[in-house]
């Protein structure tokens, strides 16, 4: 009897301690394989294609989606919206707009790891330099949430 409870005890301690190294380290889901450059004139989201944008087709995706995009050949990266669906050939993972392949420095086809953020990750982003006292009137809104 004393042995059942120890275990059932060592059971539910180690679930707990999994599900709390889980919630600790959230994960990120990568996937590796071959981008390519896409230029259509609509997209499945119903926004018209902007080849200056930093966009993209992924098959399963929800659309709004940022993702980070690295060329695997030369280390660069761009974070880019999912906006549109595909690419429909087999063996690639993301149609890119010509501005993110620009930003990659590849023009055709390259190898690249794509990563979603976790969701519960705030994303930082680099502290603006002082402007001149000119442009005071034009600092955007600060917006807070209403719930």
């Amino acid at each position: 009897m004393i042995k059942r409870r120890f275990a059932v005890l060592l059971i539910a301690l180690a679930a707990v301690h999994f599900d709390l190294a889980r919630a600790a380290a959230p994960a990120v889901v990568a996937q590796s394989g071959v981008a390519s450059i896409y230029s259509d004139r609509r997209t499945a989201s119903g926004e018209r294609m902007n080849p200056k944008a930093l966009t993209a087709a992924h098959r399963k995706l929800p659309f709004g989606t940022r993702v980070l995009v690295t060329n695997k050949k030369n280390g660069r990266s761009v974070e880019v919206t999912i906006n549109d669906r595909g690419p429909y050939i087999r063996g690639r993972i993301i149609d890119l707009s010509p501005a993110a392949a620009r930003a990659l420095g590849f023009s055709g086809l390259t190898k690249v790891v794509v990563a979603t953020p976790p969701k519960n990750v705030e994303r930082k982003t680099a502290e603006a330099k002082p402007r001149p006292a000119v442009f005071a009137q034009f600092e955007p809104a600060i917006y807070t949430e209403v719930r």
